[in-house]
């Protein structure tokens, strides 16, 4: 099969597309044919390498996809091949004792696919079947691809782990990357006030245009400052936190008092400065959340197939320039998902460069 995969770590130039073996499912497996994939900013980490993650190399990346169910493993029950599905990257036990009471993103064995297995960059990846979810007749392709990691990351984060709940406020830095565009959906969703910054005007634009309520460029202004400024001194309710080293400081002093800062990552680097009397004078929360449970995902599908959020598009690139698409990600050049065409045909050229 045509894949997009890496034999050493390193910079997009180590991306090779070329010809790797195609899965088979084991029990209770399925091998999904891919109509599309998606990068995420852990498609860059895993690339890079990262430390204390064994990747056996050659390694396919990509936890996001959507296609069709071409081989059905022994035990398979609900799925038969030609149903269109998009993927959970999650991969759990089943077993211990996080799993049996419906938290499987706290499986101690908990993994990701496209980061401790090979992923969706290819023509072909092999999952659990109870990693399915039925592909939003309303959605293409590449929208289907689109939505899993990010949508799943920012629905745990905000409704699960910050109870987010209407009048709140919300403060999302770095708008226009794949959860902060999410967590700007869910937000309004759920009835926030929505406070979104970025470097670029085009993007705050965007974000205004997405609902959002109030845009702050961080390069021209101080955003703790205008958080106060603009919420009487009060502060925000939420705030959402994915740079982390950046913008860690900030999101202590943006917080309201009896705040939740819940964070998922960390692009910017993993140890920022620290103030922990904001923390106990302001009796702020400090929330980590990764991924989520099985009923997180369940709750979020529905949300997308009763149409009530979207997933936004930068462009599509196929699969074999794959490179340029690592390259525009690295760059920060995007907002919304790059999409990876796997399979070609009309859909592609209609949903190309720019869309």
């Amino acid at each position: 099969m045509r894949a997009l995969f890496f034999t050493g770590h390193g910079d997009p130039e180590n991306l090779v597309f070329g010809e790797r073996l195609e899965p088979q499912p084991g029990r209770d497996e399925v091998v999904v044919r891919l109509r599309a994939s998606a990068l995420n900013h852990l498609d860059l980490f895993v690339l890079r390498g990262l430390p204390g993650v064994p990747i056996e190399l050659p390694h396919t990346g990509g936890a996001d996809g959507a296609g069709t169910v071409a081989v059905v493993g022994d035990g398979v029950t609900g799925w038969k091949i030609g149903d269109e599905v998009v993927l959970n990257p999650g991969l759990w036990c089943g077993a211990c004792e996080a799993c049996l009471r419906g938290e499987e993103s706290l499986c101690p064995g908990f993994r990701l696919l496209g980061e401790h297995v090979d992923g969706t960059f290819a023509e072909y990846v092999k999952v659990p079947a109870a990693s399915l979810a039925p592909k939003p007749a309303h959605l293409s392709w590449h929208e289907s691809a689109a939505f899993g990691l990010t949508f799943l990351t920012a629905w745990r984060m905000l409704m699960t782990r910050a109870r987010l709940v209407s009048g709140e406020s919300v403060l999302i830095h770095g708008i226009g990357g794949g959860v902060a565009l999410a967590a700007l959906a869910f937000a309004k969703l759920a009835g926030a006030t929505v406070f979104a910054t970025s470097s670029r005007e085009d993007k705050l634009a965007r974000a205004r245009e997405m609902g959002a309520d109030h845009t702050i460029n961080y390069t021209s202004a101080d955003v703790v400052a205008e958080i106060r400024r603009l919420t009487g001194r009060r502060g925000v309710d939420v705030v959402v936190e994915t740079v982390g080293q950046a913008t860690w400081m900030a999101s202590l002093r943006c917080a309201a008092k009896g705040g939740r800062i819940v964070t998922c990552g960390a692009t910017s680097g993993p140890n920022p400065t620290e103030e922990v009397r904001l923390i106990f004078w302001n009796q702020l929360s400090i929330l980590g959340s990764t991924m989520g449970s099985q009923s997180d995902w369940e709750a979020m599908v529905r949300a997308v197939e009763a149409g009530q959020v979207r997933p936004v598009l930068d462009r599509v690139i196929p699969l074999d320039r794959g490179r340029e698409a690592y390259e525009r990600l690295a760059g920060a050049a995007q907002f919304g998902k790059i999409v990876l065409d796997v399979a070609g045909g009309p859909e592609a050229a209609r949903e190309s460069a720019g869309a």
